[in-house]
């Protein structure tokens, strides 16, 4: 693409999110902890990964994958493996996402990074630069994934509480998918929302140098 074409602003469609925008994304939007019997259907979990898999990834390397998984013999094997505390909260939501790292992430380098195409010799020879690749970037992309669910109109419950190790047994028996978080979707139920955790103040994070 010729550079030219990125010269005026309004061809990336930059701009400002309005202040609802921003309340249901940061500001106002909460863990749900309860969810409602509305069901989510297929085409809104399609479209959540369609607009989270655009979030920069290093290289583009995109290693998140997700498994759905519905009520049903599915949901009873996954949310044996969650935390006790997580585990009514998993069981009741209308669906749940396991987010995963794809260990064989390079392999597609080729396609998604054509004009570097070597760079997936350089991951296939190193295993420890291709894991922490691989972890960095799809936490990134859980990241974008929640946001997502957020812009859909549903209310999200990420949870790290639960056994990788035996859900990876579970679902990904092959090896070349490890788990790294649980996000329940849905619409909140009854008593959904515990009240607002405070944040850090810029005083407390903010640097300049």
């Amino acid at each position: 693409m010729n550079p030219e074409e990125y010269a005026d602003p309004d061809s990336l469609g930059l701009g400002r999110l309005d202040e609802q925008a921003k309340r249901v994304l940061f500001t106002e939007a909460r863990t749900a902890n309860t969810f409602a019997d509305t069901p989510v259907p297929d085409t809104e979990l399609h479209d959540i990964w369609e607009l989270a898999k655009w979030g920069p990834t290093s290289a583009n390397t995109q290693p998140l994958r997700v498994l759905y998984v519905r009520p049903g013999e599915a949901r009873d094997r996954l949310v044996k493996h969650m935390n006790e505390g997580n585990q009514a909260k998993t069981a009741s939501a209308p669906a749940v996402a396991v987010l995963a790292t794809d260990t064989r992430f390079h392999e597609h380098i080729p396609y998604l990074l054509p004009f570097r195409p070597e760079l997936r010799d350089t991951f296939a020879a190193n295993a420890e630069l291709r894991t922490e690749a691989a972890r960095f970037n799809a936490i990134l992309q859980a990241g974008y994934f929640i946001l997502s669910v957020r812009a859909h109109g549903l209310a999200a419950g990420p949870m790290g509480g639960f056994d990788a190790t035996g859900m990876d047994s579970e679902f990904f028996p092959d090896g070349r998918l490890h788990s790294i978080l649980v996000v329940n979707i849905g619409h909140p139920g009854e008593a959904s929302w515990r009240p607002r955790l405070p944040r850090l103040s810029h005083d407390d994070v903010l640097q300049w140098a």
